[in-house]
């Protein structure tokens, strides 16, 4: 058994959705981590990468793909590249994802390990996720991976299909993940886990999101 299956495994108590438990195992974590911390990949934290960011604690991300309720012809939009963990996961469990990160360096290593793990239905885009990707709206499913402070952008949830669902993790001190969801009736907000994550960066002046 690998690793990543044994990480499956381990979070097989709290996620129930099988699809996410096969991508967790199907996916080595590792492969999105610096060398130092290669040795710590399958553990349950949260670890430091490039450019002052973290990849997300295993546990998160598969409840946060879990509450999306993915299918697999859904059109995704996942803001906050960052290692391209949470991407390569996105993309075993719907037709397309587009991946929007600030961080240009942090969006080339991620391309670079997807694109050598065989995932060829990932679009990377260099830009500030907060705008997230109007040209590309309506979306399936939105994961923000990064805190987006006291509410979700309102340009993000405007991008959302109907019957479209949003995972975010939102508060500044105190955070918790908010799943959004359009409805006949209009949005509706629901507030769950608590979370700690990395802010969601919004570089001044920075020009409209470019694929």
């Amino acid at each position: 058994m690998t690793e990543a299956s044994e990480l499956a495994q381990r979070l097989r108590g709290t996620i129930k959705d099988e699809r996410v438990l096969a991508a967790v195992a199907a996916v080595p974590r590792e492969r999105f981590l610096p060398a130092a911390q290669r040795d710590r990949a399958y553990d349950n934290i949260a670890l430091p990468i490039a450019c002052g960011q973290t990849i997300s604690q295993p546990l998160v991300v598969a409840r946060m793909l879990e509450l999306l309720a993915l299918r697999s012809t859904d059109r995704v939009l996942d803001v906050g590249t960052g290692s391209g963990y949470h991407a390569a996961l996105l993309a075993l469990l719907a037709g397309h994802v587009w991946t929007i990160e600030i961080h240009r360096e942090l969006s080339a290593l991620a391309q670079r390990v997807i694109g050598e793990l065989g995932l060829d239905n990932v679009t990377f885009v260099v830009g500030d996720g907060r705008m997230g990707l109007s040209e590309q709206a309506p979306f399936d499913a939105i994961n923000v991976a990064a805190a987006t402070g006291v509410a979700v952008p309102a340009a993000l949830e405007q991008q959302l299909a109907q019957a479209g669902r949003l995972v975010a993790p939102v508060g500044t001190r105190r955070q918790h993940l908010i799943v959004t969801r359009r409805t006949a009736d209009g949005l509706q907000r629901e507030c769950l886990d608590a979370v700690r994550f990395v802010p969601l960066v919004r570089r001044p002046g920075t020009p409209p999101p470019q694929a």
